[in-house]
């Protein structure tokens, strides 16, 4: 009707107390919008000042009356006849409500304080940064504390692994799969098999503590969430080329089935994550690469490139967390060999890497079942794990262990590599 909504007139009276502004709403109910335009101006104004509201809109009054109850605004009568609807006192309610919230730290992770050292339950899923409003809800994440969980290199590695991520349709030659020999297809079917069952336990690991981190940590939540996802596409390519050209997988063994249980049922997420990323998917890396030097096809070749590159990266998170997490807690050294020891233990019974996986190692490696081809390949399979085993010591050293204890612990570690 010509009017603009959020036209504001200020009204002087006599004393400063009495000091008035006005707003003419128009036609414009408070029901459709208005109500932003009343409260804006509310904002503007301080505790005690008197808004003098204006409109045509039937019912106008009435919502006025329950929008200050509902902000914690005064009230007072309209004038008849004038055409005020309703003349508002601004109230303390917005200022009381926000001296009341809590105020969980700046958003800017790279600023000092960002991230807290032990996040209030009450921020609950807020946003870190935000301004989380008094009295709600007590949220219990069991993993609340930075020192446990927190890792400088996380935002880094999360912003590498969605720049990283690929599609197992259109990142991999499925239409140019080689027809190999029926031995060689077979070795690839029994490592496949091996290597999805290792990555169910590799994706639901991380995924169990994913939902214990408190939000607060958020890159860190990112981060195992992405891993996840990592694992969940390494399980679907490792599948879809043991069934590439068969009906099925290949043997799945007490032994190794008995391993991967004492990962699922570690209850620590520092034991967990040493167990997992820095000895278990260590050595898997170790492994993928060895794969992608005796592939037989090009397929399989890229297949165990890809996933390698993932799984570099679940390595390099468990380092940086347990890095960091040793140097706030003195007992940490010891939990972690405990932990190896208490593992060894619970499977010296079993027979670790079952003998058809080593048989298909070595028969990728020698390419063949000539007599001599066999004979490196089975040199390659033991250099494989000469090579794990390097390996593990040095993530061992990296984390503060001893030279000596690093390779103690090392030669504790499961036979089945993960």
């Amino acid at each position: 009707m010509g009017t603009e909504i959020d036209r504001e007139k200020e009204i002087e009276r006599d004393g400063a107390d009495d000091r008035e502004r006005g707003l003419d709403l128009g036609d414009h109910a408070l029901d459709r919008g208005a109500h932003l335009v009343v409260r804006r101006a509310l904002a503007r104004m301080a505790a005690g000042e008197r808004l003098v509201v204006r409109g045509r809109a039937p019912e106008l009054a009435v919502h006025l009356r329950v929008f200050c109850r509902a902000e914690g605004h005064g009230w007072a009568a309209a004038e008849a006849g004038n055409g005020i609807a309703g003349t508002l006192v601004r109230g303390a309610a917005i200022d009381a409500r926000r001296r009341g919230a809590v105020v969980s730290g700046k958003a800017d992770p790279t600023q000092p304080g960002a991230v807290v050292e032990a996040p209030d339950a009450r921020w609950g899923l807020a946003a870190r940064g935000s301004t989380v409003e008094a009295g709600g809800p007590l949220f219990h994440f069991p993993l609340a504390k930075k020192s446990e969980v927190w890792a400088d290199e996380a935002g880094r590695l999360y912003q590498q692994a969605v720049a990283a991520q690929w599609n197992p349709h259109t990142a991999l030659p499925w239409d140019q799969a080689t027809t190999l020999p029926d031995e060689l297809e077979d070795a690839v079917v029994q490592v496949m098999t091996y290597l999805v069952e290792n990555e169910v336990a590799a994706l639901l690991v991380p995924a169990r503590f994913l939902a214990q981190i408190h939000p607060h940590f958020r890159e860190v939540m990112q981060l195992l969430a992405i891993q996840s996802a990592d694992e969940a596409r390494h399980v679907e390519v490792f599948t879809r080329r043991a069934l590439l050209r068969r009906e099925a997988p290949a043997l799945s063994t007490v032994g190794g089935q008995t391993s991967l249980k004492t990962l699922l049922e570690e209850p620590d997420f520092a034991t967990a994550s040493f167990l997992l990323s820095v000895l278990g998917e260590g050595s898997f890396l170790s492994l993928l690469w060895f794969l992608h030097r005796h592939a037989p096809d090009a397929l399989t070749r890229e297949i165990v490139r890809l996933a390698a590159q993932d799984e570099a990266r679940h390595v390099a998170f468990g380092l940086a967390h347990l890095e960091r997490h040793a140097q706030h807690d003195a007992t940490l050294h010891d939990r972690l060999a405990a932990a190896v020891e208490r593992r060894h233990a619970a499977l010296r019974h079993t027979a670790g890497l079952n003998a058809e996986v080593f048989d298909a190692l070595v028969l990728l490696a020698a390419g063949s079942h000539d007599l001599p081809a066999l004979a490196r390949g089975h040199d390659a399979v033991l250099g494989l794990m000469t090579d794990m085993d390097e390996g593990r010591q040095k993530r061992l050293e990296r984390l503060g262990f001893a030279a000596t204890q690093a390779e103690s612990l090392s030669a504790l570690h499961t036979r089945n590599f993960m």
